[in-house]
């Protein structure tokens, strides 16, 4: 029967289904909050904006980001726990760390939530790049292009350079390749069999 199901006794130990989860969740999460937020420019409005906003955007992406960085710091002791990968765990971790504090500190409260951006969008590219080192297959290679892409952009915003894009369009370029590495490498984990994690 399914309840009786190993895969289902144990799907809170499931790592690929936490970061299958904490991305979808957070992809949609994160359109609804455009979408009801009026007025919203994604090519012009930080991303974070979205956590000051009126109150069904505001809801939406912060109880979001929250979410993602709570699953992505249960995965990444998944990670070192079930596979044995410290280090990608401790990134993981880091990450999760950074997306709780971006919706605990909200944009308007200056560098704090700066940093936590940045421990969720650097610590994040780094662990995209790093899951090389747990697959095998095309998504091994996937996964590093995604994290260079991730932390490329987040030096361009840094610099103030947004290629015609805005500021809401490079951030994206930060955070899109982050979420879409964590659907995947999530797909990957649930659908690993004869030693696709080595």
């Amino acid at each position: 029967m399914l309840a009786t199901h190993p895969w289902v006794m144990r799907w809170y130990r499931n790592t690929g289904l936490m970061l299958f989860l904490a991305g979808t969740q957070m992809i949609i999460c994160l359109m609804l909050a455009e979408a009801t937020y009026p007025g919203y420019s994604i090519s012009e409005n930080a991303i974070s904006d979205l956590g000051v906003g009126p109150t069904a955007p505001y809801w939406i992406f912060n109880g979001s980001v929250f979410v993602f960085g709570l699953m992505a710091v249960y995965a990444g002791y998944l990670v070192d726990s079930e596979y044995g990968k410290r280090l990608n765990g401790i990134l993981l971790v880091i990450a999760g760390i950074g997306a709780m504090g971006v919706g605990v500190f909200h944009e308007d409260l200056g560098a704090i939530h700066v940093l936590m951006a940045f421990l969720a969008f650097f610590f994040g590219g780094l662990a995209a790049i790093m899951t090389h080192k747990m697959i095998r297959g095309p998504f091994a290679i996937v996964s590093i292009v995604l994290g260079v892409i991730t932390l490329s952009a987040l030096v361009f915003v840094g610099a103030g350079v947004h290629l015609g894009i805005g500021f809401g369009g490079m951030e994206r370029m930060i955070f899109y390749p982050e979420m879409l590495w964590a659907v995947g490498f999530g797909g990957c984990l649930m659908g690993s069999s004869n030693g696709i994690v080595e």
